[in-house]
């Protein structure tokens, strides 16, 4: 099990922070690398390094822009106002000109960083003007370029197996969407492809059954799938998303619990596999009397719960386990799918025999979706449907973006510099054992704990003056969310900043 989830060292470390003038030698060793990540890459402007120009953060500019919105929405979420027209690159700008290293990536949404001039010349293309002037209702009247661009942008990195697409506009509805699909496969198994009865179609307009299915979606403690009604009674990351949101009577299982290194505890998080994969399969079996479960909702780590991961091997026995039962096996890929975990997908991680009965997207797909298995196709017309499902205009730019993670060979990079990354976060844990835990990830999707909440807090707060702009997940993870343009150069300065923070703030 170790194995599956073990990261290979690069041919150096990002040791800025042991003062033993490493970085030139990393320099010198990355672009010795039996892989090239084009220098074309970078976007002209970046700085080279963060920049902070005010004493607190926020700065006097953000704080009065806050106070203005509070007039109008709550505005207790918002960090900063950004200046976007000078941010660049992997460096965020904000309303007070600070410069920071952002490795918080808009929630693990921009995949080429700020400003891309691939996708500054896209939008600025007289040919694809109309994609972005006017917005169709797809389902209805597509534009007559709709087919070409699919296959030119989403189904040209779809994910193995998986030929068919249903487009949304967000991570949220792309899991509904997903839900009800799959419901409207289990219960065309159950009456063996016949039409609907006159009963059926009228109670359903009353929420009352046969028609309104008794059914369920079997979903993870700790996992999220966005905040609308269907997918929120799927998310068990944080009380405050669900508190008083009324919720569907659907089965939770326990996730894998790993202790770290995994090296070290291969015999219990085995043991943590087997418990969860029997806690699934207990609830299958149970609910199967009073609500059956049509499918099965996981994420390849359970990114706003606390970066949780389960092994490779988990995940293969999960997706037989679903198949024994005759139940969806739904991947909700839309944090880790885009190339951050170093493969386009992250399941394809995993070596599938057969491939994810349904797959979600979002966030660095810059549109919303599922790729499925064609027998997930609604026979009739209008069962997935909404006025916009999606927007052209989206594919236009990821059209540009899959032919630079092409061209520069960005999976690569990020495989290369998350090995980089997690060297050096294995390093600063050696070094403070007492500060920093359970160093994680996969590319440069990764995570590290702190003793408490607080201290995690404290964390983020100091690296935001020290010019890195990071965020939470869980209760007291730090996590990481980069560009695919992030590189080794950049894993060096907040390896560094990091290394400050414990040093002096802790």
């Amino acid at each position: 099990m170790a194995a599956s989830l073990a990261f290979s060292g690069s041919r150096c470390a990002a040791n800025n922070f042991l003062k033993q003038n490493v970085i030139g030698k990393c320099k010198a060793a990355f672009h010795c690398r039996q892989f090239s990540v084009s220098t074309a890459c970078h976007v002209a402007g970046e700085p080279e390094g963060p920049r902070i120009v005010t004493q607190d953060i926020p700065g006097p500019k953000s704080t009065s822009l806050k106070n203005d919105l509070n007039n109008l929405q709550n505005p207790a979420t918002v960090q900063l106002f950004i200046n976007y027209n000078k941010s660049a690159g992997n460096y965020l700008c904000d309303a007070d000109d600070n410069l920071f290293l952002d490795v918080y990536n808009q929630i693990s949404s921009m995949p080429l960083g700020y400003n891309h001039p691939a996708l500054i010349e896209a939008v600025k293309n007289p040919e694809n003007m109309q994609a972005f002037v006017n917005r169709p209702a797809l389902g209805i009247l597509p534009p007559n370029d709709f087919v070409e661009k699919l296959n030119s942008s989403l189904m040209s990195i779809a994910p193995p197996g998986l030929k068919e697409i249903q487009t949304m506009a967000c991570g949220s509805c792309s899991n509904e969407n997903a839900f009800k699909a799959v419901c409207f496969w289990y219960r065309n198994k159950e009456r063996a492809g016949q039409p609907p009865t006159e009963q059926e179609l009228r109670s359903c307009m009353v929420n009352e059954l046969p028609g309104a299915a008794n059914l369920s979606i079997l979903s993870f403690m700790g996992g999220f799938h966005g905040r609308t009604f269907g997918a929120l009674a799927c998310t068990h990351s944080k009380p405050i998303h669900k508190l008083d949101v009324p919720s569907f009577d659907w089965p939770i299982a326990d996730f894998p619990k790993y202790r770290y290194p995994l090296e070290q505890f291969q015999k219990e998080n085995a043991a943590e596999d087997t418990k969860s994969l029997a806690h699934v399969e207990d609830l299958i079996d149970r609910y199967k009397k009073k609500r059956p479960v049509a499918g099965l909702i996981v994420e390849p780590i359970q990114a706003e719960g606390g970066d949780n991961h389960a092994s490779d091997s988990y995940f293969r026995k999960l997706r037989k386990l679903c198949l024994d039962k005759g139940i969806a096996f739904i991947c909700d890929e839309v944090q880790t799918g885009g190339g951050p975990t170093g493969k386009f997908w992250a399941h394809e991680f995993w070596g599938l025999d057969v491939p994810p009965d349904v797959v979600t997207f979002s966030k660095k797909m810059l549109t919303g979706g599922y790729f499925y298995r064609d027998e997930f196709r609604p026979k009739e017309g209008y069962r997935v449907f909404n006025t916009w499902l999606g927007d052209p205009s989206k594919m236009v730019l990821l059209q540009e973006v899959i032919k630079v993670i092409k061209e520069k060979n960005l999976l690569k990079n990020m495989e290369m510099t998350g090995a980089d990354l997690i060297k050096g976060l294995k390093d600063l844990q050696n070094k403070y054992p007492s500060k920093l835990f359970n160093v994680r990830g996969r590319g440069t999707f990764a995570a590290m704990d702190f003793p408490t909440p607080e201290a995690r807090d404290k964390a983020v707060k100091c690296l935001h003056k020290r010019g890195i702009h990071c965020g939470g997940s869980g209760s007291r993870t730090l996590r990481i969310r980069t560009a695919l343009i992030f590189e080794t150069k950049h894993a060096d300065i907040f390896l560094d900043r990091l290394n400050q923070v414990l040093q002096d703030d802790f």
